[in-house]
């Protein structure tokens, strides 16, 4: 029987094309884990002529594998929401046929845990953690998605504190400098504000499935300015640390972009729906730029 969120019935196939399974696996999802793991390969301080193994596969594991998996079962247990909402996309169109959503998620899930284990114990606790919350995030009875505050939460420690975090471990094969962790941890829960922005695209879908998303529950204008402090307020306290550590130059560069996210913010709050997308480009790309200055300064 065809799965109901399934739309085009008449587009149906037996096997999914490669491009609907890259599709699932969201390449463009992929740059911020990659980017917080690099942040930790710095923090670390590691030759990279010694180690740089263990530096391209933390990086492939970060992005195309564990991020990659997340996506794809999101898309899988959200293939009911995505008809409503995006139902272009690769499941609900019928692209992805079947149960080979729920395949291509077991697999990648799998091949995570295999190179996560090359990395030895630190990466492979990492990645265990890393599955766990992806599926948790996702998938029913627990589903942290559907609350707007443990689902951006949970999102935000794994794509920016988790990897950033295992990134330093693995580098310099031993427990990662406390301030490293503090900082990570800090970005993390700013981070929830970044997930926030991704709920304002599907709020009449996550309104009729029972999804508390932070938009649905405040409205896009409370949410967009609940969103803008969750990622402002930890940057402060970042800044603080790093003057506490003996850092000011890092902490003139976070006070810097957080200034400049602070206009971009301005800019967004005028239109949270609207300008979601474009404040997706222009603050994050601010934000990670803070991250990169903390490593940097945090390096022995």
């Amino acid at each position: 029987m065809a799965d109901p969120a399934n739309l085009t019935a008449g587009r149906q196939r037996r096997y999914p094309a490669p491009s609907a399974v890259l599709e699932i696996l969201k390449p463009i999802t992929w740059f911020p884990p990659m980017w917080a793991f690099g942040c930790g390969i710095v923090a670390s301080g590691a030759s990279l002529a010694e180690r740089w193994p263990y530096a391209v596969l933390g990086i492939l594991l970060a992005g195309p594998l564990v991020c990659g998996m997340s996506q794809a079962v999101n898309d899988w247990f959200d293939r009911h929401v995505d008809a409503i909402n995006e139902p272009h996309r690769a499941i609900p169109s019928g692209r992805m046929p079947g149960r080979w959503g729920l395949h291509v998620a077991i697999v990648w899930t799998g091949l995570s845990l295999l190179v996560g284990g090359m990395l030895g114990p630190w990466g492979f606790a990492a990645t265990v953690l890393a599955c766990i919350s992806a599926w948790i995030y996702s998938a029913p009875p627990l589903r942290l998605k559907g609350s707007g505050i443990w689902g951006p939460l949970a999102c935000g420690i794994s794509y920016e504190s988790l990897p950033w975090i295992t990134g330093a471990a693995v580098l310099s094969g031993a427990a990662p400098d406390p301030r490293v962790v503090a900082i990570a941890l800090l970005y993390g829960v700013a981070a929830h504000g970044i997930m926030t922005i991704n709920d304002f695209k599907s709020i009449e879908g996550d309104r009729r499935f029972g999804l508390r998303s932070l938009p649905v529950m405040l409205g896009p204008e409370r949410a967009a300015l609940a969103a803008c402090w969750m990622m402002a307020v930890p940057q402060m306290v970042v800044i603080g640390l790093l003057l506490g550590f003996g850092h000011p130059i890092a902490a003139a560069i976070v006070t810097v972009v957080l200034a400049l996210q602070g206009l971009s913010m301005r800019k967004w709050l005028t239109d949270p729906r609207g300008l979601a997308p474009w404040y997706n480009g222009a603050g994050v790309t601010l934000f990670v730029t803070g991250m990169m200055a903390c490593s940097v300064a945090l390096a022995p």
